[in-house]
């Protein structure tokens, strides 16, 4: 018996270490200056603390709530496998009603093309021959669409590290997305949003960019709308190869707009150009660009002048239907030939369908690039593809060869290089990241997959920590009076007994801190709740056994078999009552969300720790000193 319980001490000083260690983490978290806390950030070793940290709720410590909504018409333009300028100008129509009444887009959509007449068959091959049946299988494929985007943001968030997020669905197309101690707000609101959709689509002829230019150059020279595409000069194969002095031109010089019509990207109130001397009365778009390595290079200043033209009804027209123009998703410094640096933008001509997407993507990894890559020491994201896609990009770059493919994200462009040989095995990288931090949530967003839409974020709102501070100070005080009167009480009514009943209830709120801290839980108000409660199931449990030992100590027992029979008669109560409760609060973890998953973690593993502490812990204290001497007596 004595071996039984020095094992049985074991276990708990095991326990106790362990328990120990995981609140460590938080302990030296939270002692921490603020100038240590700062350096810590600084060299990266504040990550392994704040991995093992218990972690607060939003209603604790603030954070993010964003209400997203699926853009359905986006979508259906996805869906469709035919696209023409009527089916275009029939979405738009259909989109602006929707957005203006709010009517439901479906709705809107069906009555416009019945009133127009208008075949969907055309553009939906696979989807019937009925426009009801088409629009009918679009509205199914929106509610499949609506349950895949919420489990993509599912996995972007658990893989971005946020404990415990509120994610779900709120009315047919929106989302409801709570993130706590989110301090990067920009970072998670991109990780959300970002549809992530990838492309490697190739650059049209340099030739056929050049006959858009002109026939655009022409177009705002002289003002004729029925300008029709005007052949490249001998020679000329890409815009502003010339180098000429440059001059500031206004924007109401070359657009005949106000200054309060202009909004420019980088925020700047100036509303001057920065065009080619020589070219602007002969060629005034070519004149707002630059050759940068051999692309269109847009000056920051230029860039929205140049997007106003090509968003033009008329130059719309002049655009090859089968081409769409995208920018560089980073500007590039360039130093000019008087020693300034400026910010460019690259503006690229490609096909308007893609070569092959990134749903074939099987693997995303952040790493820096090495000394094999043209990003060698810069942070790169690796991807490889599944069979079916190595396939396709192999015929892609096989064919191609000599052509320019640009890697396009959510219509933004990271790389176009040229391809010199064919590549089999589906391997590529993506280059022109900032940041490994933006490396590894491109990978994040990669990896969880394309949203079948992009989501407009219909509302928006940082809930600072001042409530968080406030219920935690509550909290804590309601709290810390409940525990002291139970342990008041217990040590009054049961004397002896009920300090080793007290020491079981102090252990029992380490050991669920300690494995809250372990899995990364959060702790909310819900399970501070779970706490208070588990303290009183605690005692609950050494109530039962005290009692039942005093009945067999009436009955004239020993203590040695009175502790034995009190113990042995109260466990099937207690294993009843607790195992109800523990399946109740199995429930609550598995299909619970936020504050409701977060009562029932801390209830169950609350409960499992108040059976190993009422029952195991106490009886090994109890065996203990009736092991080493005999006792006439029990202070109970």
């Amino acid at each position: 018996m004595f071996k039984k319980t020095n094992i049985r001490f074991i276990i708990i000083g095991i326990a106790l270490l362990l328990a120990g260690y995981s609140l460590f983490w938080t302990i030296a978290y939270n002692t921490f200056s603020d100038e240590k806390m700062e350096a810590m950030r600084t060299d990266g070793t504040i990550d392994q603390f704040e991995e093992r940290t218990i972690r607060l709720g939003l209603d604790l410590q603030g954070g993010m709530h964003v209400v997203l909504e699926l853009n359905i018409p986006r979508l259906v333009e996805t869906l469709a496998s035919n696209k023409t300028p009527q089916f275009d100008a029939l979405l738009d129509k259909s989109t602006k009603e929707h957005r203006e009444t709010g009517e439901d887009f479906f709705t809107v959509f069906r009555r416009n093309v019945e009133a127009e007449d208008f075949k969907l068959v055309r553009h939906f091959n696979d989807r019937g021959y009925k426009n009801s049946e088409i629009i009918a299988g679009l509205q199914d494929e929106s509610k499949d669409a609506m349950q895949r985007a919420l489990q993509i943001i599912r996995n972007r968030v658990d893989q971005f590290g946020v404990s415990e997020p509120t994610i779900q669905k709120a009315g047919q197309n929106r989302i409801i997305v709570e993130l706590a101690g989110i301090k990067d707000i920009e970072h998670a609101r991109n990780l959300i949003q970002s549809t992530a959709l990838l492309e490697f689509t190739l650059l049209k002829d340099p030739q056929v960019t050049q006959s858009f230019i002109s026939s655009v150059d022409n177009y705002l020279k002289t003002g004729h709308q029925d300008i029709v595409n005007v052949e490249p000069a001998a020679g000329d194969t890409t815009v502003a190869l010339k180098e000429s002095k440059d001059k500031a031109v206004s924007v109401n010089e070359l657009l005949g707009i106000t200054e309060a019509d202009v909004e420019m990207e980088s925020g700047d109130n100036d509303t001057s150009l920065v065009v080619d001397e020589e070219l602007f009365a002969e060629r005034p778009f070519s004149s707002l660009m630059r050759n940068i390595h051999n692309s269109i290079g847009v000056p920051e200043k230029n860039v929205y002048a140049v997007k106003k033209i090509l968003a033009d009804t008329e130059v719309q027209k002049l655009l090859p239907y089968d081409s769409k123009f995208l920018w560089s998703a980073k500007p590039e410094r360039v130093t000019t030939a008087d020693g300034k640096t400026e910010n460019y933008y690259l503006l690229y001509h490609l096909e308007r369908e893609a070569g092959i997407q990134g749903k074939y993507i099987t693997k995303a990894t952040a790493t820096i690039g090495g000394a094999q890559t043209k990003a060698s020491g810069q942070p790169i994201v690796n991807i490889s593809m599944n069979n079916e896609g190595a396939k396709i990009f192999s015929r892609l770059t096989g064919s191609n060869i000599g052509k320019f493919l640009a890697i396009v994200l959510d219509d933004k462009i990271y790389m176009a290089p040229r391809l010199s040989v064919k590549i089999p095995n589906g391997s590529a990288y993506i280059e022109g990241l900032e940041s490994m931090e933006e490396a590894k949530n491109l990978a994040i967003v990669l990896r969880a997959g394309a949203l079948p839409a992009p989501v407009d974020i219909m509302e928006e709102r940082t809930i600072g920590p001042s409530l968080g501070r406030d219920s935690i100070n509550t909290s804590a005080k309601v709290g810390l009076v409940g525990f002291l009167l139970v342990i008041a009480f217990m040590a009054v009514y049961y004397k002896g007994a009920g300090l080793l009943a007290d020491l079981a209830v102090l252990l029992n709120f380490i050991f669920v801190m300690a494995i809250l801290a372990t899995l990364g839980a959060t702790l909310s108000l819900p399970g501070i709740a779970g706490l208070i409660l588990t303290v009183g199931i605690a005692v609950d449990a050494n109530v039962l056994i005290f009692e039942r030992i005093r009945e067999e100590l009436e009955r004239g027992k020993t203590v040695r078999a009175a502790i034995d029979a009190g113990y042995n008669r109260a466990f099937r109560t207690i294993l009843d009552a607790n195992v109800t409760t523990m399946l109740t609060a199995l429930i609550l973890m598995q299909f619970g969300t936020g504050p409701v998953k977060g009562f029932g973690v801390t209830l169950f593993w609350g409960i499992l720790c108040s059976m190993f502490t009422a029952i195991f812990v106490t009886r090994t204290i109890f065996n203990f000193r009736t092991d080493r001497k005999i006792l006439k007596k029990l202070s109970i």
